[in-house]
């Protein structure tokens, strides 16, 4: 399935250096912004790639702000790292803080379907013309880092830096800021947060982050700043290890839910609500209780005392919360391409999971929230996750496997899936070289009351999400 946005990266790469470079050029067009704009080096989309201060230059991002006025100096804001619920944890946080009466930013990645869905104010995308702008305003400074030898900003330096001018633009009263890659030298992390958040760790992104809990987490506390309270949730002992020794090393003060903040959380099902968890929240200054998580999964509930834990933080320091409304901002939120079922007849959910904890989690989600007689799973990843442990964790809830691969230049080969597959369980599987093929395929087995599950890949799931948009 060939999308609009595929069509326009296409035409960036073949679009001449003429049309690229023009010293006072202003875009017409969306489609032509975007085509510059995807030119650019992108990271997300490489598959050799080196994890060191060149390659992810915080001095080549500041540089870039520094030639539009510092808007990330301009910013209150609250910073989200870790492996698993960011963008969960960032999108409670700002809902709750939307209803107090504050003028939010929300700064996520990646999209799912659409690149607007990165930059949002109050639950509305940036928009076309809004974009046209911005990529219109900072073509200049690009272009003057590209002359005058200095390494030209990649793709995620200008848009990040694009969503702060925008905020400052439109004059928010705070931005919750989720990291992109790591955290030490994400892009994001030239900002000073009045809150810092780090969610589940677990393995993903071996290859630049190293192969152990321990590496990861070095690189995700690195968002970690002097004297700024961080907030977490329980983590495996080894990643909490660096968390504090980041802490300590800044004097931050560090406080975990579950074991410094009075927090659990329950699962149960009733006739109102079906199934779904319930958390308890408890410090010096909020009390939630028996509040019902609004994404399903238990790993949301995690998530959600988390974004609770920095709203406190943020109200101790100052912001005036009312946990009532906060309460209602969470009710009704929804996130694209996590545990969202996008057909009816047959069942078809869409998810994410994109490393091995997260599809345990999934699995461990479908089986407490939705119903099915047999669950067929169609799954594709990049190569550069921890494929086997996926895979892993996938024999335990998939009754039938059909591989395929997305439009990303990192994704797996089918085959190399299937074969890896059936190494670690022994069960059969098919391949598709497309999810076009995958679902036809996927049709011919399922029936009424059976489960269609795509995931594996963000872009995996853009793809599915398109297909089934409704017209």
């Amino acid at each position: 399935m060939v999308t609009k946005i595929d069509t326009i990266k296409k035409a960036a790469k073949t679009s001449s250096k003429t049309d690229k470079v023009k010293s006072a050029r202003q875009f017409k067009t969306l489609r032509q912004a975007l085509e510059y704009l995807f030119s650019r080096t992108d990271y997300e989309k490489q598959t050799r790639l080196r994890y060191n201060v060149t390659t992810f230059s915080l001095e080549r991002m500041e540089k870039l702000l520094s030639h539009v006025g510092n808007p990330h100096k301009k910013l209150t804001t609250a910073h989200i790292a870790g492996t698993k619920g960011k963008g969960s944890t960032a999108t409670m946080l700002a809902r709750m803080l939307e209803a107090n009466d504050y003028h939010v930013g929300l700064y996520t990645s990646p999209h799912v379907v659409d690149l607007h869905e990165r930059i949002a104010i109050n639950g509305r995308n940036i928009s076309d013309s809004e974009l046209l702008g911005l990529i219109n305003r900072i073509y200049a400074p690009v272009e003057k880092m590209a002359k005058d030898s200095v390494s030209t900003p990649t793709f995620f330096e200008i848009f990040t830096t694009m969503a702060f001018m925008y905020f400052v633009d439109k004059k928010v009263d705070i931005a919750v800021i989720e990291t992109g890659l790591g955290g030490r030298l994400d892009s994001t992390n030239v900002i000073e947060p009045a809150v810092v958040g780090i969610t589940s760790i677990s393995i993903d992104h071996q290859n630049l982050l190293g192969n152990t809990i321990d590496s990861i987490a070095r690189e995700k506390a690195g968002i970690i700043k002097k004297g700024i309270p961080v907030l977490t949730v329980t983590q495996d002992p080894a990643a909490m290890k660096e968390i504090k020794k980041a802490a300590l090393a800044v004097k931050a003060p560090l406080m975990v839910t579950g074991k410094d903040i009075d927090f659990s959380y329950r699962f149960e099902s009733s006739r109102e609500h079906g199934p779904h968890t319930r958390i308890c929240l408890t410090t010096p200054t909020s009390k939630f209780e028996h509040l019902r998580v609004p994404l399903p999964g238990e790993h949301q509930a995690l998530n959600c005392g988390l974004a609770i834990a920095m709203l406190d933080a943020l109200k101790a320091s100052g912001y005036k919360i009312d946990d009532n409304k906060a309460i209602e901002g969470l009710k009704g939120i929804k996130m694209l391409g996590r545990m969202e079922v996008i057909h009816q007849d047959p069942r078809i959910l869409i998810d994410g999971a994109h490393n091995a904890a997260s599809i345990k989690a999934l699995i461990g989600a479908i089986g407490q929230h939705i119903p099915y007689d047999s669950m067929v799973v169609i799954f594709g990843c990049g190569q550069d996750k921890d494929v086997r442990g996926m895979l892993e964790q996938l024999q335990y809830g998939a009754d039938k496997v059909i591989f395929t691969r997305s439009n990303s230049p990192k994704a797996m080969y089918p085959q190399d899936l299937a074969d890896m597959y059936t190494e670690i369980c022994g069960k059969m599987c098919q391949t598709a070289m497309s999810l076009s093929e995958a679902l036809r395929i996927a049709y011919s087995a399922i029936g009424k009351e059976d489960l269609l599950c795509i995931t594996g890949s963000f872009y995996l799931v853009g793809q599915a999400k398109t297909m089934f948009k409704p017209h």
